[in-house]
């Protein structure tokens, strides 16, 4: 039996140093990360594959980077999903500072 209404949620985990995100109270996903000065380093992301292909890794890259801007950090994008999602939503890419971009692949053209 299947409930057609998931609780979805993205934490912080600062003891942990990563982001969680949890389907009906499960941690199915995380974002690891370190902060230093105001740089947040972004290695590594990882989703279930029981839960995979349902935007979650989407969903918590989201609030990752939200968390990111909301602290005024700019951001290290190690983490290949991490660039695969700025390059999907280029209006998030300026947490990425100017210099760092060519690093990272994020060189995109404004017009």
């Amino acid at each position: 039996m299947t409930s057609s209404t998931r609780e979805i949620r993205v934490e912080d985990a600062p003891a942990r140093n990563r982001f969680e995100v949890s389907v009906d109270d499960q941690v199915v996903g995380l974002a690891s990360y370190h902060v230093e000065g105001d740089v947040m380093t972004l290695p590594h992301t990882e989703v279930s594959p029981a839960v995979a292909g349902q935007g979650l890794g989407t969903t918590l890259v989201a609030a990752v980077l939200a968390s990111a801007r909301e602290r005024h950090l700019t951001v290290l994008p190690y983490c290949s999903f991490v660039r695969h999602y700025l390059h999907e939503h280029p209006a998030d890419v300026d947490l990425v500072a100017e210099a760092d971009r060519p690093h990272f692949g994020l060189e995109l053209t404004s017009n």
